[in-house]
């Protein structure tokens, strides 16, 4: 059976890893698969298997690619489409619509829209919810990465919570196990044999490090601990400039974007989620699922359906750097046991992730073909 995967490559975020953690699966399932890709320049193409079919996409943007798309689905009619995203979702939308075709869409929703609009002005709110709130009235099923984003696509869109579908992110592969083994060749952590601490993510708002170092600040005053922050981003000046006020230039190290961060996870004390939101964070799961101890934001939406309210690791409100800093302590000096931790991350396996997605995009097959 054919299926047509599509989604904007514009970066090297967790939507786009996902998406490429999900398409071996796919195969392995006995499904031929069609990747059309936005922006392709940003694909690595060496992670995708030499029995997909890669379609490099003209256009640049969602909003011009409706008419492309729409020559595709007429000329080739797949059964099934999964979009990931929400801009490549309604775009698909309207291609199916020009195109007159059957094709099943079905379309992947990775983010708490409600609580990223949460610190826009009310125009900026509007403009972007009323296209969600119009664009997936004939969509086929949605796919929500956690409870929390599937509850608010239900409020934006109106859709019936039995078109809305909650299947976990395709978090763990053998892929991850194998890159967390490589060394990990950071002079700065070899250098000295103390504990740290270790947050990642885009350096934006979004992520709210700025917490994370006060929280740090009031750590290391009482256990000896150092502090890495993997990421690039628009809030890398405010950050540094945070650092330098506090007087922890010596104890805090920001080496950047890595493209393989898991040897970081795995050797990380602890990890650090000091989210304002998320949809699913990727990076926190792997961290449970590498064993390495973990504190998080109960921030919309996701960590506290990873850690089962807290059973797991603690969980903090936004923006409290008290209770983050007392949680880091108390987590620090009675870690769980890695192989607990790794209990809770058993629905974010590739395997079983891509099995509810086939389900969702096949309802009618009896089973998945092998």
């Amino acid at each position: 059976m054919r299926l047509a995967v599509f989604t904007s490559f514009s970066g090297q975020g967790g939507v786009e890893r996902m998406v490429l953690n999900l398409i071996p699966q796919f195969i392995e399932s006995g499904y031929s698969v069609e990747l059309l890709a936005l922006k392709a320049k940003h694909l690595q193409v060496d992670a995708l298997p030499p029995e997909v079919k890669l379609i490099r996409l003209k256009s640049r943007h969602s909003a011009t690619v409706v008419n492309e798309l729409a020559h595709y689905l007429k000329t080739t009619q797949p059964p099934a489409m999964l979009v990931a995203k929400d801009r490549p979702g309604r775009a698909a939308l309207k291609a199916r619509r020009k195109a007159k075709v059957s094709t099943r869409v079905v379309v992947r929703l990775g983010t708490n829209l409600s609580a990223a609009l949460r610190h826009r002005n009310a125009l900026q709110r509007w403009l972007r919810q009323v296209p969600v709130q119009r664009g997936y009235r004939d969509v086929d099923a949605i796919v929500a990465v956690s409870a929390g984003v599937a509850d608010d696509t239900q409020r934006i869109t109106g859709l019936p919570k039995t078109q809305i579908e909650v299947i976990r992110n395709p978090v763990i592969t053998p892929r991850l196990d194998r890159l967390a083994n490589e060394p990990l060749d950071d002079p700065w952590i070899a250098a000295q044999q103390t504990p740290w601490i270790l947050g990642a993510g885009r350096l934006t708002l979004q992520k709210d490090f700025a917490t994370l170092v006060r929280a740090f600040n009031i750590v290391q005053r009482t256990v000896p601990v150092r502090l890495v922050i993997l990421g690039e981003g628009n809030q890398r000046p405010e950050l540094e400039a945070l650092i330098r006020s506090l007087g922890l230039t010596q104890s805090i190290h920001l080496p950047g974007y890595q493209k393989n961060p898991y040897p970081y996870l795995k050797h990380a004390n602890l990890f650090v989620l000091s989210s304002r939101w998320e949809g699913s964070p990727n990076v926190l799961t792997e961290a449970a699922a590498l064993g390495t101890a973990v504190v998080s934001t109960d921030c919309p939406s996701g960590p506290a359906e990873l850690l089962q309210g807290g059973r797991y690791g603690p969980l903090v409100p936004v923006g409290d750097v008290a209770a983050l800093a007392a949680a880091m302590l108390e987590t620090l000096s009675n870690p769980l046991d890695g192989r607990m931790l790794q209990t809770a991350t058993q629905d974010y396996r590739a395997d079983v992730s891509a099995r509810r997605y086939l389900e969702l995009l096949y309802p009618k097959a009896v089973r998945a073909p092998r």
